[in-house]
């Protein structure tokens, strides 16, 4: 019938992830770090190891410095140096992503940057050093690192990690659509 109301159904709108759910997936990563380091400080001295696998070791480590110990014998300065660009990243991050919720794997990536980098912030400002346990070594790594150890990182550098991975992932994807 001309000028009647056609009655089509608009398709179901998709889901899309809201602001609550990074921080949330943040605060995970936070969460899990902060317990794992609070384990190892109350059952671990400096430097004791359990050996666990032929390839892996839970040891305490203190770091004062940036990822695998740059900076750790400079004096102290780093610490404050380290810990504002963590906390100029965090609002940073959440700043994007507010702007960005909608991008699943570019908010994910994010989300778990934020909880990496503050797990690291909140150990140097509570202890001056970030707190480290998980130690993986091999004899192929010899060359590379002392006895074949790489060095000892942490679950918020896990995040860290993964969320660098993602954001290479997310960029690579997103230029593979745009070529095509």
């Amino acid at each position: 019938m001309p000028g009647a109301a056609t009655n089509k159904t608009a398709p179901p709108a998709r889901w899309t992830p809201g602001l609550g759910l990074w921080l949330g997936l943040a605060a995970t990563v936070l969460m899990f770090d902060q317990l794992s380091k609070m384990l190892i400080l109350g059952e671990y001295h400096l430097s004791e190891s359990t050996t666990v696998t032929s390839f892996f070791n839970i040891v305490r480590v203190h770091n004062t410095g940036a990822a695998f110990s740059f900076l750790a014998q400079a004096g102290g300065w780093q610490r404050w140096f380290f810990t504002g660009i963590g906390l100029a990243t965090a609002v940073f991050i959440v700043w994007m992503l507010r702007s960005h919720h909608q991008q699943r794997l570019f908010s994910f990536s994010l989300a778990c940057l934020l909880g990496g980098a503050l797990g690291n912030v909140i150990d140097r400002l509570l202890h001056g050093y970030v707190v480290d346990m998980l130690d993986f070594h091999a004899d192929w790594l010899a060359p590379l690192f002392v006895q074949g150890h790489f060095p000892a990182f942490n679950v918020a550098d896990v995040g860290i990690s993964v969320g660098a991975i993602g954001l290479i992932l997310d960029e690579v994807l997103r230029v593979r659509r745009s070529a095509s």
